[in-house]
């Protein structure tokens, strides 16, 4: 029986037994796909690829029968939380047939499904995996999915092998191919293949493994793992380790896993011969060879990931639906760009295989080769420029076992885990099953952290193990059955599993009692109950056997217990251990999980024990913690003891007390013998009594609390006798066992526990805590004899600590076994103590502290080190000279640590202290609920450092530093920009159902609400819709005049409405410029394209209007260019943030043919805004070869306008098929209509733009005068053609001027300028002479260059290459004439360019630009009849407007965006003029068309320079033009007036037009002054190039966010320009923006980035924001491009701008200047309307209302309202509970109630760090506010004086001089004389002089005798009275 006992008394309990299922069985039931599936597999066999090629109705049926009851697998790990943080709680992963169900649990409920796939064929494995994304080499950042799950389906019947197995690593995928025969064709002997590859990335291609083993002769080798028999049988990530089996030789090796070197790779790469294999078989053909054999066709190597949807699914079909339709919520990786891939580098998708990723390969065999998209494999065998496949991770050789005589063959490990045992040791362990063993390994790393050291190996006899994590532990499983809990080697004890029976136990009843596996485990059953009925528990279906066969043999091996075989349950295996939870399998294919109870669940417990496991050696730590952990967590359910008590206990037999007999331990809290030494456990189910239960009786509350009742007395009971000779026991001396465990280092464990109970008042939620710790405290220092230690703690704590008490003596003869460490000190360390000598400017010793245990300590030290003392270096150096780290090693004593005298430097400035403070401490992981949890004096140093941050923040710090200063808008900002780019806060949820009545417009989705706030007065928004709305029928309002027939006038009306239809084509440009990008589609709803209404309504009866009832003519095709306008306007909408891809592109394919051109506007639309990359190459190609001319336009010019200036190859091969010039001259003539042609030529100019490509440049350039010809080719609309070539180059050779490298002798000047001006045509050099020998049949041009058509071209081209360049000589070729001959020589058309392109040579100032208008211009109406006849009035008039229309275009080109006034209002006039003109009598010597068109040339160049605005004089322009529909407008005019609208109010008000370079490029596409006569005319120019205007816009609105309301509001900012720099200009020098600084009222567009310097939000009202620009201007370009929301913070006290738009409703402004009668005045009801915070505004409502029956109260009242009100105005509302904390400390000191002294202590260093000198300093600073109130600390400082110079009156000095003199005090003064010893700072008695307290006769003597022991003259003057032994007190 003796035996049994001492069984139980080392077991362990086991909580919380609950029967496991997985969670996907039981979804998998009730999974939708599954049946779905098994339908698809019924389909007719020949639409069948069944999963193993059974193709046929029979081999689906069987397998959907036979198959239900699948193979099942699933693995559990820790589950990882959004945010990242390790929750509590389980993820699983479950695989069953073709489904993978991934399930995660969560706080608030078990699992639940995360994702499901269902694939087509059965899935043999699925794992986590996370994948690295780089951005570039240094920084590594997880993908936004914690983990990308990967269904690995291992049946790659076309990939390049055969998969056995997959493992996840540290950096991306591992595979093990399976080494089968069939794969090598035994005809050609070469090397084998590696048989380990690795995936870095979902998009990289697989590559060998390598492995570098130190041969014999100790040089070491790198080749390819090649040998078959190795395999991997565990891989782990932190450690990277991989451990094999090799089957020949039987061990098991360890390898380290790490990226490969640069020289292990070309040794590999380079030197196959010399890199031989592992079984030596060198050829001279390498690994590369053979892949190269292969891609001959015996297997196809494409890459595994060339075809994403593949790996998922075997279905041949097209696209296999069965990953994306199913599980919208994954991350579509197919829609991945190849830039997230880490190897980017190495191998790059080549030209168009950039799109190719779902491409598939339609042949059902998959025999063909399918080239990679790096084009690693080529055709012919052995090709010389095939690239090998470069290695990416390499296994390093670490350990192999040693081999045995004897070892069996299937040796190897079926179970491999690391752990970690209690006092952190690592151990391999591997378990053979075949022997029965675990074979543990310790390992460590070397101290360099390089490489890891393994020790030797240990075996423990298992069945099986698994590792339990949580309190670094295993569970093994014995062969008997046993569960058994070792640490490390080390044997903690069996596992007592409530409900489970012992297996090694006989037992006399056999009947098995029914009882459910969830019995609670509180009440221990008695073993009778057994689980037997666990059989009866019906499971959902049984778990087959996975265990190998050689453990069915094994397992008889356990039937010498016969009665255990009986019972039918046993524990077979242990599984899917998580944390502290494990799974049992049962002998009866049930499964149970258990929890292993934690080694200690208090936190105080917790942290005691880390801090003795720290200080001893690693042997007895573990042995003392096996022995906690075993007193812990016996059976018996949870004890009544608390578990300090227990600890306590536990601590103080191993040490060598005994507990039974020290009083303190038998009080009242620690009822009952525990120790383990005295008596075996209670909890033991023994049918005897024994005496020890009489003494517990006896001992019990219950027995003393009847012994003094009063009946007890009135009977004359006496007590027990046994119980008054234990009395007498007591007051005995008690002497320690000095043979225990912890005998030797009572001391260390002493100082340890001491820097813990400092550690712990730093935390103010410890408070019980460290009373606790404070009795066993005293105990020890009792006892060994610490009267300083003693001291100290009576002052902290002067009610608990009894001078007096029990001690238990230290045999003399075994104070040598005591071991006093080297840091012990006779002093104790105190953290009050330390941080207020700071504060004095003393010297203090370094404060000791445990690494991992003392951190706040740690914390406090440096942070006042850094901020008080003012050593920046403190906190930057490991080895500080603030801190003394705790360790085993002797450290030099502590005699040579001198103080070291701190002062204070002021070295750095202040405000840099307090941010290197506030991001150190963020850096350390330092939070404001941390910072809450630090008693008040402490912490305000950190507070007052936050203060000060929170008032200039800067711009770039991250989210954590800025939420521990308080400033969420900051914090919020910080939080945004880590996400990506979708929808805003702005956006705008306009429901759909609202609209749904009326039409849609197109213009529902801007964001209403900023737009309220920028244009607040009036509603020009609304009329901006009304006026661009194309979806309504248009009003046509004709007269019926008397002598028209009926017929005559439907054809009146329809004329009319022909007129009108002009005007609604014209609109959708510019509505497309008004909606830019203020849309987010849904993926799953097509795109909403407004319809295009070309029909009207007659007054008064509402007739409809048509143009189709063959009364008049209509043009044909008259719609198409306006539905591709239509298109486009649409598709622009969309949002470059939004997520779409190549599918959703398709899908908004329309069904019916006349919506075709809207689609081709819509692509070009998704190329301007950059998502037509993501179309599919395969997708373009279908859209090109379908011919239709508008598609290929818009594809063109949208997929050239997405890869704008990349020279990307692909797409020039995609252009040049269409543009004739740049194909070979033998290549076939294809008819490409000339508009694509146009289209393809000015793609060619996006594409290279910038880059001065010398052969495109070439070509372009003679493209500008390509000859009519040959024979009808190329005849018409030429002008758009060579325009469209000088554009192109322009854009080519973008702003280069004269240094265009290599391109001297093509003289592009030179060139450009005979085009211009006319000349003899050069000859056609080059390849293409051949195709212009025949002339043109049609235009007979002759040999000079026909300057009507090339003119307009090369100008443009001129001006762009010489763009902003400032060269005067080729600006002088662009003059406007001189002279009235030459004028005739010019078109006046060609004017208006000519002056434009001059003026944007030299990019002139203000003035310059000015200048020029005055040059060339006198007022429109002065023009005279010309005096001499030879002078032609027509063409002089002409050539004069257009050259004021030039001059003003110039100028709007030259002040884009900027809304610059001076500009504004010099074109103002010229529009006014220009319209008063046009009603002039003598406009028609002019011509109406060349007004019209200068008119609108104007007032474009007035909507450029006021572009996004909204300018209401524009507005009133463009409104008066819109309404002019006769005469001379026509479509051109009406699509120049409504782009100006359009621009005008660009992106509903967020875009501005920006100046640069490739802006001003895209512009001229954009707006060149050549209108198009009627909607079909492109001769001139080509109608899609209008749109390219968005390439030149960009975001500048910022929109200021309430971070509180999450509304945008007004904000006052002020931005600081740059200092200009002079221009030289026509004028003289001058500068454009004379005053650096402009206050703007946001939301407002911010002038162009590079012109600022900084940015500021300004006060008063906003905390105050600055974002500096100089040091790069990315954040505030993300801010914008993300609407621009910028969150600002309210101030509290004040309201917003909307609220009170004067500022004088403030709480400021409303308050008195007195300030007694403002805190009166001061209503608490008010707050709310001053500030949002919920804990001031309660506190108002609870502290501050004043009720009926105040009396007493009032005058708190009255404090509690001031001090809010101090709060609020001063926003330091986490200074409130401060203020109170030491109201009430002041309270408590009066009534002469403090149990303990800490918030004395706080008040002290309060005043201590007001009065400190780093503070006075920083007080010199004028732009610091007052942090705390300074009336309230000197009432403070007074107040306690006064109550404790009262006390020391009332008698107080008697106990002074009692304590002083080393005499007992008095017990009712202890509580005072503590709050005076630590307010006063008074010595311990024993540092007072040895002359003993008399002695001195005056004061000066004290003072001086006094000087070293740093007393305050304060506190002298106190004590002088008793010293002096003179009665009268010298303070009164």
């Amino acid at each position: 029986m003796s035996n049994f006992s001492e069984e139980r008394a080392t077991m362990i309990a086991a909580g919380d037994l609950q029967e496991f299922v997985p969670f996907g069985r039981d979804h998998c039931k009730h999974h939708p796909n599954a049946l779905n599936l098994q339908l698809r597999q019924l389909q007719p066999a020949s639409e069948l690829w069944s999963s193993d090629g059974a193709a046929g109705l029979v081999g689906s049926l069987q397998e959907v029968t036979i198959h239900e009851k699948q193979k099942e697998s699933w693995q559990l790990r820790k589950g990882v939380s959004e945010i990242g943080d390790a929750a509590d709680y389980d993820e699983e992963l479950y695989v069953a047939g073709n489904m993978v169900i991934w399930s995660k649990g969560s706080k608030s409920q078990a699992l639940a499904v995360y994702k499901a796939f269902t694939v087509d064929s059965t899935v043999q494995q699925a794992l986590w995996c996370d994948f690295i994304t780089s951005q570039d080499k240094s920084e590594k950042i997880h993908t936004h999915h914690h983990s990308i799950m990967i269904p690995v389906i291992l049946r790659f019947s076309f990939a390049l092998m055969l998969v056995a197995n997959v493992w996840a690593t540290k950096y991306g995928l591992l595979f093990e191919r399976s080494s089968s025969s069939h794969e090598v064709p035994p005809s050609l002997p070469r090397e084998p293949l590696p048989t380990m590859f690795s995936m870095l990335h979902p998009l990289d291609e697989i590559t060998p493994l390598v492995c570098k083993s130190g041969s014999l002769f100790g040089s070491s080798r790198v080749q390819y793992v090649v040998d078959p028999a190795v395999k991997i049988v565990f891989l782990n990530i932190d450690p990277s380790i991989v451990m094999t089996y090799d089957a020949v030789q039987n061990v098991h090796s360890v390898w380290t896993l790490r990226r490969v070197k640069p020289e292990e790779e070309n040794a590999v790469l380079k030197f196959p011969e010399q890199a031989g294999t592992l079984q030596n078989v060198a050829t001279s053909s390498s690994l590369t060879a053979h892949l190269r054999s292969l891609s001959k066709g015996e297997s196809p190597v494409a890459s595994p990931f060339q075809n994403y949807s593949s790996i998922h699914s075997q279905s041949r079909s097209a696209s296999s639906p069965s990953l994306h339709s199913r599980s919208p919520s994954i991350s579509n990786m197919a829609a991945l760009s190849r830039a997230h891939s880490p190897a980017l580098g190495v191998h790059s998708f080549s030209g168009v295989q950039r799109f190719n990723l779902s491409s598939h390969n339609q042949s059902p065999k998959r025999h063909s080769v399918s080239h990679s998209p790096s084009g690693s494999f080529n055709d012919s065998f052995l090709a010389p420029e095939t690239e090998p496949i470069i290695p990416e991770l390499c296994i390093d050789h670490l350990w192999t076992e040693t081999l045995p005589n004897t070892r069996e063959k299937n040796s190897h490990a079926s179970k491999v885990f690391i752990t970690t045992d209690l006092c952190g040791q690592k151990f391999l362990c591997f378990l053979v099953e075949a022997q029965l063993q675990l074979r543990c390994v310790k390992f460590q790393e070397s101290n360099d952290k390089t490489q890891l050291i393994f020790g030797s190996v240990t075996n423990i006899h298992a069945k099986d193990a698994a590792p339990v994590e949580k309190i670094d532990t295993m569970l093994v499983l014995e062969g008997n059955g046993n569960l058994v809990l070792y640490t490390g080697v080390v044997r903690v004890g069996k596992v007592f599993i409530p409900g489970l029976p012992a297996p090694s136990l006989t037992m006399s009843n056999m009947m098995p009692r029914p009882s459910t596996p969830l019995d609670s485990v509180s009440t221990p059953k008695p073993l009778g109950k057994l689980l037997g009925s666990m059989d009866e528990v019906v499971l959902l279906s049984p778990v087959p056997e996975l265990r190998d066969s050689s453990t069915k043999l094994n397992d008889s091996l356990y039937n010498e217990d016969c009665t255990f075989q009986q019972l039918g349950t046993f524990i077979h295996s242990v599984r899917d251990p998580v944390h502290n939870r494990v799974t049992l399998e049962l002998s009866n294919g049930s499964m149970v999980r258990i929890t292993i109870p934690e080694v200690a669940t208090s936190e105080l417990v917790q942290t005691c024990l880390q801090a003795i496991k720290f200080i001893l050696p690693k042997e007895i730590a573990v042995q003392m913690l096996v022995k906690w952990y075993n007193v812990h967590s016996a059976p018996g359910g949870p004890s009544y003891h608390s578990e300090w008590s227990l600890f306590v206990i536990c601590l103080l037999n191993m040490m060598g007390y005994n507990t039974d007999r020290l009083a303190w331990t038998r009080s009242s809290d620690f009822e009952g013998s525990l120790s383990p030494v005295i008596a075996p456990k209670k909890a033991r189910p023994s049918d005897t009594g024994s005496d020890d239960d009489w003494e517990y009786l006896l001992n019990s509350d219950y027995h003393h609390n009847v012994e003094s009742h009063l009946l007890n007395k009135s009977l004359c009971l006496t007590a027990l006798e046994s119980s008054r000779v234990k009395e007498e026991d007591f007051s005995q001396n008690l002497s320690l066992d000095s043979s225990t465990l912890l005998f030797p280092h009572i001391p260390a464990i002493f100082f340890v526990l001491h820097l813990v109970y400092e550690e712990l008042k730093l935390n103010t939620l410890m408070g019980e805590g460290i009373c606790s710790l404070v009795d066993l405290l005293v105990q020890l220092a009792r006892d060994l004899k610490l009267e300083a230690y003693m001291d100290h703690y009576y002052r902290d704590y002067p009610t608990l600590v009894r001078t007096t008490g029990q001690v238990c003596a230290i045999d003399p003869g075994q104070t040598g076994f005591l071991h006093h460490p080297s840091f012990f000190t006779s002093e104790p360390p105190s953290i009050y103590q330390w941080v207020s000598s700071c504060l004095k400017g003393e010297g203090m010793p370094p404060y000791p502290y445990l690494p991992g245990v003392c951190e706040r300590s740690r914390l406090v030290v440096l942070s006042v080190a850094l901020y008080i003392l003012g050593d920046e270096s403190c906190v930057s150096d490991e080895a500080s000279q603030y801190l003394s780290k705790v360790t085993l090693t002797p450290q030099k004593s502590q005699a040579e640590q001198e103080e070291n005298r701190f002062t204070f430097r002021h070295s750095a400035s202040v405000s840099s202290l307090a941010e290197r403070l506030v991001v150190w401490m963020t850096n350390v992981g330092f939070t404001l609920r941390d910072l809450e949890t630090l008693p008040f004096g402490i912490a305000l140093p950190i507070r007052d450092a936050i203060y000060h941050c929170r008032e200039q923040p800067d711009s770039d710090w991250s989210e954590a530093v800025c939420l521990l200063i308080g400033r969420q808008d900051l914090s919020k900002q910080a939080c945004e920009g880590n996400l990506p780019r979708g929808k805003s806060v702005l956006s705008s949820d306009v429901s759909s159902g609202t609209e749904a009545e009326e039409e849609d417009d197109g213009m529902n989705d801007l964001n209403h609400e900023v737009m309220s706030l920028i244009w607040s007065e009036d509603l020009r928004v609304q009329d901006v819709r009304r006026l661009l709305q194309s979806a309504q029928p248009v009003r046509v309002n004709v007269v019926q005049y008397p002598e028209l027939s009926d017929h005559e006038f439907i054809e009146e009306k329809e004329n009319r409405l022909l007129q009108l239809c002009q005007r609604t084509m014209a609109l959708p440009v510019g509505r497309g410029m008004f909606t830019l990008f203020s849309y987010h589609p849904v993926p799953t709803e097509p795109l909403p394209i407004p319809k295009l209404n070309l029909t009207g309504r007659a007054p008064p009866r509402n007739t409809t209007v048509d143009l189709n009832s063959g009364n008049i003519d209509v043009p044909p095709n008259m719609t198409s260019w306006a539905s591709f306008h239509n298109g486009v306007a649409a598709g622009l909408k969309i949002a470059p943030a939004s997520q779409i891809d190549s599918a959703w592109i398709v899908y908004n394919k329309p069904k019916h043919a006349e919506l075709a051109n809207e689609y081709a506007g819509f692509l070009m639309a998704l190329g301007l805004n950059g998502h037509l990359t993501k179309l599919a190459t395969l997708n373009i190609h279908d859209y090109l070869t379908k011919g239709h001319e508008m598609t290929s336009i818009g594809l063109l010019l949208g997929v050239s306008a997405a890869k704008l200036g990349t020279m990307d190859m692909s797409i020039t091969r995609l252009l040049s098929i269409h543009v004739p010039a740049l194909l070979p001259p033998t290549s076939t003539e294809l008819d490409v209509p000339h508009n694509v042609q146009v289209a393809a030529v000015v793609g060619i100019g996006l594409v290279y733009q910038g880059t001065a490509h010398r052969h495109t440049a070439e070509v372009l350039l003679a493209e500008i005068g390509r000859p009519p010809g040959p024979e009808m080719e190329y005849c018409t609309d030429r002008e758009s053609y060579s325009l469209a070539a000088g554009l192109a180059l322009g854009m080519v050779c973008l702003g280069h001027g004269s240094n265009l490298i290599g391109m001297s002798d093509l003289n592009v000047p030179e060139q450009l300028y005979q085009y211009m001006v006319g000349g003899h045509r050069r000859f056609q050099t080059g390849m293409h002479r051949e195709k212009h020998k025949s002339p043109s049949y049609q235009i007979k041009e002759g040999d000079t260059i026909n300057v009507d058509v090339t003119c307009p071209g090369a100008t443009l081209a001129l001006a762009m290459i010489y763009l902003k360049t400032n060269n005067r000589s080729i600006a002088d070729w662009l003059r406007a004439p001189d002279t009235m001959y030459l004028l005739d020589f010019v078109k006046p058309e060609f004017l208006l360019l000519r002056v434009w392109c001059f003026v944007i040579f030299i990019f002139l100032d203000m003035k310059g630009t000015f200048f020029i208008i005055r040059e060339n211009s006198i007022s429109l109406s002065e023009i005279e009849l010309p005096c001499s006849e030879d002078l032609n009035l027509e063409t002089l008039s002409q050539a004069h407007v257009y050259i004021i229309a030039g001059a003003c275009l110039s100028l709007g080109f030259r002040f884009a965006g900027s809304e610059n006034l001076s500009a504004f209002n010099c074109l103002h006039k010229f529009a006014k003029d220009f319209m008063n003109y046009l009603s002039a009598p003598n406009a028609s010597v002019t011509g109406p068309y060349n007004l019209e068109t200068c008119l609108s040339v104007v007032l474009l160049s007035l909507a450029m320079v006021m572009a996004g605005s909204g300018n209401l004089k524009v507005l009133q322009l463009c409104r008066y033009l819109h309404m002019k529909t006769g005469g001379e407008m026509n479509y051109g005019f009406h699509l120049a007036h409504h782009m100006a609208l359009g621009l005008l109010f660009l992106g509903g008000g967020r875009y501005s037009l920006s100046t640069s370079n490739s802006s001003i490029a895209a512009l001229l596409c954009a707006l060149y002054p050549h209108f198009p006569a009627h909607s079909t005319d492109n001769r001139y120019h080509l109608q899609a190039l209008r749109h390219l205007y968005v390439l030149a816009a960009e975001p500048r609105l910022l929109v200021p966010v309430d971070v509180d309301t999450n509304t945008p509001c007004y904000a006052l900012i002020e931005v600081t320009y740059k200092v200009a720099v002079p221009v030289i200009s026509v004028g003289q020098g001058t500068q454009w923006y004379e005053q650096t600084k402009e206050e703007l009222m946001a939301p407002t567009l911010l002038p162009e980035l590079h012109l600022l310097k900084q940015m500021k939000v300004k006060g008063p009202r906003y905390w105050e924001l600055l974002i500096d620009l100089s040091k790069g201007e990315q954040h505030l370009k993300s801010i914008l491009s993300k609407d621009g929301v910028l969150y600002v913070k309210l101030r509290a006290g004040q309201l917003s701008y909307k609220e009170d738009p004067m500022g004088w409703q403030s709480l400021l402004a409303q308050t008195v200047s007195n300030r007694n009668s403002e805190a009166r005045t001061f209503k608490p009801e008010t707050v709310s309307s001053f500030t949002s915070d919920p804990a001031l505004l309660s506190f108002a409502e609870y502290f501050c209302k004043p009720t009926v029956s105040m009396g007493q109260k009032q005058e708190i009242l009255d404090l509690f309202s001031s001090v809010l009100y101090e709060c609020v105005t001063q926003e330091t509302p986490e200074m409130l509970p401060a203020y109170i904390a030491m109201d009430q400390a002041i309270r408590s000191l009066r009534k002469r109630d403090m149990s303990d002294t800490s918030d004395l202590w706080q008040i002290k260093l309060i005043l201590e760090f007001f009065s400190s000198r780093s503070h006075q300093e920083r007080q010199q600073d004028p732009k610091r506010g007052l942090f705390m109130n300074s009336e309230f600390l000197p009432v403070v400082k007074c107040t306690i004086d006064a109550t404790l110079d009262e006390w020391l009156q009332a008698g107080g000095d008697a106990a002074v001089h009692a304590y002083l003199s080393g005499q007992p005090v008095d017990k009712s003064q202890l509580n005072m004389l503590a709050c005076f010893l630590v307010y006063h700072s008074v010595p311990a008695p024993r540092h007072l002089p040895p002359l003993g307290l008399e002695g001195s006769t005056n004061f000066a003597e004290l003072l001086f005798r006094f000087r070293q022991l740093k007393i305050p003259v304060r506190a002298l003057l106190r004590l002088a009275p008793l010293l002096l032994g003179n009665p009268q007190p010298m303070v009164m």
